[in-house]
């Protein structure tokens, strides 16, 4: 097995499947069996959803919320996402717990490492809820500061492209893509892999990411084990 210990990443709009908003439960359903192929292989698994199919506080904020409340709700978003994730896992068969950054205690535990870290010794999914807790952060940053704190070996970032292009390959055909590029090079050349605040402290702390098309079946378990999926993005 190549990575031992993963933090996965993916989106909330990731979860509408073809509808417009909201989750697609078939979606989240070939999540989960996704999730469980690599789980029944031995490799811990940790996991960051977004919120953006029910709620971005950026957005609220640019039509006149304000902006941490915005964000407040879109932490919400995210414990949503997670807890319908874990109810696709449980059905998979998977042991799976929930950890928020914000105190839900009635749904789901709070975030304490040596917690997280013995669930994932245990073989259970550990799903972080609530984005970092703090308003103006994505949950990229989040995904990347969990990562470091468990001690993941890479962070998975699951979208629905097969990795990262010289330009955007939805509505540029002659994008090019890359299957290694450095940290830099991405600074360089002005690549969209995460925001600034997250993708410099995962350069910082020399974590590297990979992504890759999550909608793609078997997909997970491929990068997993070392196949070339996707673009790694090291030093």
């Amino acid at each position: 097995m190549h990575y031992k210990r993963i933090l996965l990443k993916l989106s909330g709009e990731a979860l509408m499947g073809n509808r417009k908003y909201g989750i697609d439960p078939e979606r989240l359903s070939d999540y989960a069996q996704e999730i469980k192929r690599v789980v029944d292989q031995g490799v811990e698994v940790a996991i960051v959803i977004g919120g953006g199919n029910i709620f971005r506080g950026i957005a609220g904020a640019s039509k006149g919320m304000d902006r941490v409340q915005g964000d407040h709700m879109g932490m919400l978003a995210t414990v949503i996402n997670s807890l319908a994730l874990q109810s696709a896992c449980e059905n998979e068969g998977i042991q799976t717990r929930v950890q928020t950054a914000i105190d839900i205690d009635e749904v789901a535990e709070p975030f304490i490492r040596r917690k997280a870290l013995r669930h994932l010794e245990k073989g259970r999914v550990v799903i972080f809820g609530g984005g970092t807790g703090n308003p103006y952060f994505t949950t990229d940053s989040a995904a990347v500061l969990r990562a470091i704190e468990i001690q993941a070996d890479v962070i998975l970032k699951g979208t629905r492209v097969d990795g990262i292009y010289t330009d955007d390959p939805e509505r540029n055909q002659e994008a090019t893509k890359f299957d290694f590029i450095s940290f830099d090079d991405v600074l360089q050349k002005g690549l969209k892999v995460m925001d600034t605040t997250a993708f410099t402290l995962s350069h910082e702390n020399e974590l590297p990411i990979i992504v890759f098309d999550m909608n793609k079946k078997d997909n997970l378990q491929k990068v997993v084990l070392g196949e070339q999926i996707g673009t790694k993005v090291n030093l």
